[in-house]
């Protein structure tokens, strides 16, 4: 089979810039579709004033995932993006469109976190992981969706998480907000069956990412009073396979889900973990 299965295909990706979205962003490069990149930017990882937990690159990050996937051979088109916005993400989808050409596969990682239980929970922060995580999905996949089902062919690919299906006391808004995505996803698949566009999802336990690592640490110092470098040392060792997730491992998936022998795995929830369930 050609290494080059995505030629001329064009993909759009939230949260490319950094993390699982610049790692599917640059697997899909490499099968040589022309690529897309938005995300939220600023100059470092910040935890705002209302709990909110989110890793946003700078505009050098964006730069140098964008050279990246230029390198692989394809064009790519880089800008900021909040999936917050309807107009953003709008404009997002306008402007790789007149760079690229009509979206094909769409990659939805853009996301946040939150550590707070139920009770007193800010309404804010609630609504705003919910309205990244999920609304974000749902705006982006509104954009590209009329044009996938028109041409009669498409991906559409969203991190969701193994919090989508396990709790944990101190991540509500995250869990429902994953659960969402995984609904969804299955709804999407229903609508685009007929015109052979697929939408799966993949959920992830943890993944070796700035954003990750930053999760974890803010969890060892905040809940538990320890190092953050030795609650992930921690979590690796109790994990079946004794390590974490890479970020290559979902971009890898995210492609294989985009050839077309995969076209008949739709409204799929699909664990990468390392046997563990968180």
């Amino acid at each position: 089979m050609s290494e080059r299965y995505l030629e001329g295909r064009v993909a759009m990706v939230t949260g490319g810039a950094s993390g699982m979205g610049r790692a599917m962003a640059l697997a899909l490069a490499k099968a040589g579709a022309h690529v897309g990149i938005g995300s939220l930017l600023s100059d470092a990882p910040a935890k705002n004033a209302d709990g909110e937990l989110v890793n946003r690159p700078g505009r050098a990050e964006l730069d140098k995932t964008k050279a990246d996937i230029e390198s692989c051979g394809v064009k790519c088109v880089a800008v900021d993006l909040d999936v917050c916005s309807v107009e953003s993400v709008k404009s997002f989808h306008e402007a790789v469109k007149k760079g690229l050409g009509p979206v094909d596969i769409l990659c939805n990682a853009a996301g946040i976190t939150a550590e707070h239980g139920v009770v007193d929970h800010s309404e804010g922060l609630w609504l705003k992981v919910m309205d990244v995580n999920a609304n974000g999905v749902f705006r982006a996949t509104r954009e590209v969706l009329p044009g996938m089902l028109e041409r009669r062919w498409g991906r559409i690919i969203s991190i969701a998480s193994t919090a989508a299906s396990v709790g944990a006391p101190m991540s509500p808004a995250y869990c429902a907000s994953k659960a969402a995505v995984t609904g969804f996803t299955r709804a999407v698949a229903q609508e685009g069956a007929e015109a052979l566009v697929t939408a799966n999802s993949i959920s992830p336990g943890w993944v070796e990412t700035t954003f990750g690592v930053e999760w974890m640490s803010d969890i060892a110092e905040k809940q538990m009073s320890t190092k953050g470098d030795l609650f992930i040392q921690e979590q690796k060792a109790e994990n079946p396979q004794k390590r974490m997730i890479q970020p290559v491992e979902i971009g890898n998936l995210a492609a294989f889900l985009c050839r077309e022998e995969s076209v008949g795995i739709t409204g799929q929830d699909i664990t990468v973990s390392a046997g563990s369930v968180w």
